[in-house]
């Protein structure tokens, strides 16, 4: 694992392969097979604080670095595509223009919660792009792939797991999309 987690506030940051107990069944058996997991960590939280905001404000984990996973539903005709959007938590996804033009949809929308968890076998308010499936695409705002150290979630709501950017970019299905992030608010 790579130094010292300078965004882990009072987490005790382990190696995620030391710990596949804290991460959903469909990510554990990603990182097992991932070449860098050995760059990755993971910490058990308290679950009531995994939404982003609580969880900051009670790890001391700054808001800037962590990014959170979306899943969009795009839909033409009868046709409905997923994808997976991270972008960091100061901002938000272009759900109606980049991510419904890239999906090549008619609409676009955040997939509703029920669909979320049962299509990707994690939990809501844990999911997270490491695990996903395989025909999924996982779009990265600019900011997430080149971002030296996040904080995502782990498919639970009991855990974070840290990343650096580049290594979310080497996931199957990554691409980094210009403009995907739009400021919140």
């Amino acid at each position: 694992m790579d130094g010292v987690w300078t965004i882990a506030g009072t987490l005790k940051p382990v190696p995620v392969l030391d710990r596949l107990d804290l991460v959903a069944e469909p990510v554990a058996a990603a990182l097992r097979g991932l070449a860098d997991a050995g760059r990755v960590a993971v910490s058990e939280i308290d679950p009531s604080l995994a939404d982003t905001a609580e969880f900051c404000a009670h790890y001391g984990s700054p808001l800037e670095a962590s990014a959170n996973c979306v899943i969009v539903a795009g839909k033409r005709g009868d046709t409905v595509r997923y994808a997976a959007c991270v972008v960091l938590a100061t901002t938000r996804a272009d759900v109606n223009g980049v991510v419904r033009r890239r999906l090549d949809a008619r609409r676009a929308s955040f997939a509703p919660m029920e669909d979320a968890v049962r299509l990707t076998g994690m939990e809501y308010g844990g999911i997270t792009p490491v695990g996903l499936p395989a025909e999924w695409p996982v779009l990265l705002s600019p900011e997430v792939a080149a971002a030296p150290e996040l904080v995502i979630g782990s498919g639970i709501r009991g855990s974070k797991v840290l990343v650096p950017g580049e290594v979310l970019a080497k996931l199957p299905g990554a691409e980094v999309l210009e403009d995907l992030a739009r400021p919140a608010g």
